[in-house]
């Protein structure tokens, strides 16, 4: 995370009633300066950082120089959730990881975008929590997406997530190794078998052969733990209709190219889950469009997929790299507001 940023946000309304007097919210922008090119927004999801390309990012497989979303051609705005712990910055926590939703991030995300200049962007998309995050960027900013792209994501959270939310809560703050532990059950919960035997890849079938713990590995300091209670809680708060109207009601006011991509066997959102959204959305939208991958990766297919999430969203990219080359129908004027 060599080239963060910083954007100071004060007095900030959080959903719950609360207010905020500072938030540190840092970002990365990669490919072209900002002010000359369409504006991609990638959302990390529970475990990511604003980091998203180069020898460190966790989507370099997706983006980079001549890749589907191609640093050539865009400018890629990423942020860090606040309070995401991967900064060790004491100052960037949050006081009561409780006191914040889904919702607030993603307001909390245009009111970066707004300090940046940035009136509209071409792209939204992000994988897991980024897709819900994605979602509720939509609905906040219905007219300023061009395409919103959430993977192995969904608008709402099913029962079966709620559930491991509370559990993996009780984890982080019960357990004497809190992340180890929380990470080891989310691992198991969330990925199928084939995957499983992969990761530990046992030959002797005595059970005391088995080291799990030592697969998994991570650090427990203060940043992080508080950063990984505040990433898991938020999960709790996705729904999109919370206080609103009916799921349809909100989507029809989304202007943006709807393109869901669901992953089979993802434990945390699942392809049946993306499945139903489609059908209820192509009822009222002509322009959403759904696609999904198979694969025995389970939660971390997004990140692992990549060349086969790269073939899905070619044509999206690579379309405005045509009009960007030949000039045509493109103002910057469509993207930054006047300074």
């Amino acid at each position: 995370m060599k080239n963060i940023r910083t954007i100071d946000l004060f007095d900030f309304n959080l959903e719950k009633g609360k207010q905020l007097e500072h938030i540190a919210l840092s970002y990365e922008v990669v490919g072209q300066p900002l002010g000359t090119a369409p504006i991609i927004i990638v959302n990390h999801s529970l475990t990511g950082n604003a980091t998203v390309s180069g020898r460190y990012g966790w989507w370099n497989g997706l983006i980079g120089e001549n890749k589907t979303i191609d640093i050539n051609i865009y400018t890629i705005i990423s942020f860090n959730i606040p309070g995401n712990g991967f900064e060790d910055n004491y100052e960037a926590l949050i006081p009561n990881y409780r006191d914040f939703t889904i919702r607030d991030i993603a307001a909390i995300f245009w009111e970066g975008l707004f300090h940046l200049k940035v009136k509209n962007v071409f792209a939204v998309i992000g994988g897991s929590l980024g897709g819900a995050i994605a979602w509720e960027m939509a609905a906040l900013q219905p007219n300023r997406i061009e395409n919103l792209i959430p993977i192995a994501s969904d608008w709402k959270a099913t029962d079966k997530v709620i559930a491991n939310v509370l559990i993996q809560d009780q984890i982080l703050n019960n357990s004497e190794d809190p992340i180890v532990d929380a990470r080891y059950i989310a691992n198991l919960r969330y990925r199928n078998q084939e995957y499983v035997n992969q990761i530990f890849k046992r030959t002797n079938l005595e059970i005391s052969s088995i080291s799990p713990i030592e697969k998994c590995v991570f650090t427990n300091n203060k940043c992080q733990i508080a950063g990984f209670r505040l990433m898991n809680f938020l999960l709790l708060s996705n729904d999109l209709t919370r206080n609103r109207r009916d799921f349809l009601s909100i989507a029809n006011t989304i202007k943006a190219n709807i393109h869901l991509i669901g992953i089979e066997a993802y434990g945390l959102f699942s392809a049946d889950e993306n499945r139903i959204t489609f059908l209820k959305l192509r009822k009222i939208k002509p322009n959403v469009f759904y696609h999904e991958i198979e694969s025995s990766f389970g939660n971390d297919a997004y990140l692992k997929e990549t060349e086969r999430i790269a073939f899905l969203l070619k044509p999206i990219f690579k379309s405005k790299k045509t009009i960007i080359r030949n000039k045509f129908n493109y103002t910057m004027g469509n993207y930054f507001m006047n300074t």
